[in-house]
C-alpha cells in the first residue's frame, strides 16, 4: 500500500474523544477551503462507528453550511436518531471553531435479499486499452492516492463524462466499511465541475466561485474501491448561480456500485 494511500485510511480513521464524539485531522488539497469529499468520507466513518458491524451505509445526505479550514482538525458530533429493526439511522454534524460547517443523515441496513433491475452501464474502453492507445489523460491530486483515466467528455446539453478511478493501484485492507467511506470521500471530485462542461468556464478561472451546497450518496453494493470503478457523471441544469449533477459508479463487471447527487455554487463573476 502507498504512502499517500496509507495516509488517507489514516484521516478516515478518526479519534474517538468521548460517546458519540470523534475527531479527525483535515487534509490540505490546495483549495480555497476543505475538500467536500473529506468531510463526506469522515462523517460516514463517525457514523459507522456508532452502529453493530452486520449493518452497512446505503444512504448518505448532506449539506455543506460554511467552508471549511483544511488547516484545523474537524469534530463529528453523532447523534443516535434510531435504532430500527431493519435499518439504523445517524445524524452528524461536522464542527469547526465551534460552528457546524457540515451535517449529514446517514441510514444503515443489513443484508438482505431481494428484487433487483439496474441501468446497463457504458460500453467504454477499459482504462488499459486507453492508456495503451496513449488516449487518456491518466491523473494524479497533487500526490493524491486517487487516480484518474478520463474517458470522454462531451460539452453538449446535458453536458457530460465519463472518468475511470480507483484508489492508488495497491491492494487496501477489505474492510467494507472502509471501502465505503472512501467512495464517499471520492463521490466529490469532479461531479459538480461536470456542470461547467457546457459553458466557456474552467476550474481555477479567476471569475469563477464554486463550492457543494449538498450531496447525496446511495450505496447499492459493496465498492471495491482499490479496482477501477467508472464513474459517469451528467450535468442536466445550471442556472440562479447553481449547478446540479447526478452520477453513478459501475465496477468492471458492469455492477451498478452506487449513485450520486449534487448542487452547488456555480457563480461566474463578471
Amino acid at each position: 500500500m502507498t504512502q499517500a494511500l496509507n495516509d488517507l485510511i489514516q484521516l478516515l480513521g478518526l479519534e474517538a474523544l468521548e460517546e458519540n464524539l470523534f475527531r479527525g485531522q483535515s487534509q490540505d488539497l490546495g483549495l480555497p477551503q476543505l475538500f467536500g469529499g473529506q468531510a463526506l468520507g469522515q462523517a460516514a466513518a463517525a457514523a459507522t462507528r456508532t452502529v453493530p458491524e452486520d449493518r452497512f451505509l446505503h444512504s448518505l445526505h448532506g449539506y455543506f453550511l460554511r467552508p471549511g479550514d483544511a488547516q484545523l482538525p474537524v469534530i463529528y458530533s453523532v447523534d443516535r436518531v434510531r435504532d430500527g429493526g431493519s435499518f439504523t439511522t445517524r445524524r452528524v454534524t461536522a464542527i469547526q471553531k465551534g460552528k457546524p460547517i457540515f451535517f449529514c443523515s446517514a441510514s444503515f441496513q443489513g443484508r438482505e435479499h431481494g428484487l433487483h433491475h439496474q441501468p446497463t452501464a457504458p460500453d467504454v474502453p477499459s482504462p488499459e486499452a486507453l492508456l495503451a492507445e496513449g488516449k487518456a489523460v491518466h491523473q494524479r491530486f497533487r500526490g493524491h492516492p486517487v487516480e484518474f483515466i478520463t474517458v470522454e467528455e462531451c460539452h453538449d446539453c446535458p453536458p457530460s463524462r465519463m472518468i475511470w478511478f480507483r484508489m492508488g493501484g495497491s491492494t487496501m485492507p477489505s474492510d467494507p466499511a472502509l471501502h465505503r467511506y472512501l467512495l464517499a470521500y471520492s463521490s466529490d471530485f469532479n461531479l459538480l465541475l461536470t456542470s461547467l462542461l457546457a459553458h466557456d468556464v474552467e476550474f481555477g478561472d479567476p471569475r469563477l466561485r464554486i463550492a457543494s451546497l449538498d450531496h447525496a450518496l446511495w450505496i447499492h453494493q459493496d465498492p471495491k474501491i482499490d479496482e477501477w470503478l467508472l464513474y459517469v457523471m451528467e450535468s442536466p441544469w445550471a442556472g440562479g448561480a447553481r449547478g446540479f449533477a447526478r452520477g453513478s459508479f459501475f465496477d468492471r463487471e458492469g455492477r451498478l456500485v452506487a449513485s450520486t447527487a449534487q448542487e452547488g455554487l456555480v457563480r461566474v463573476q463578471s
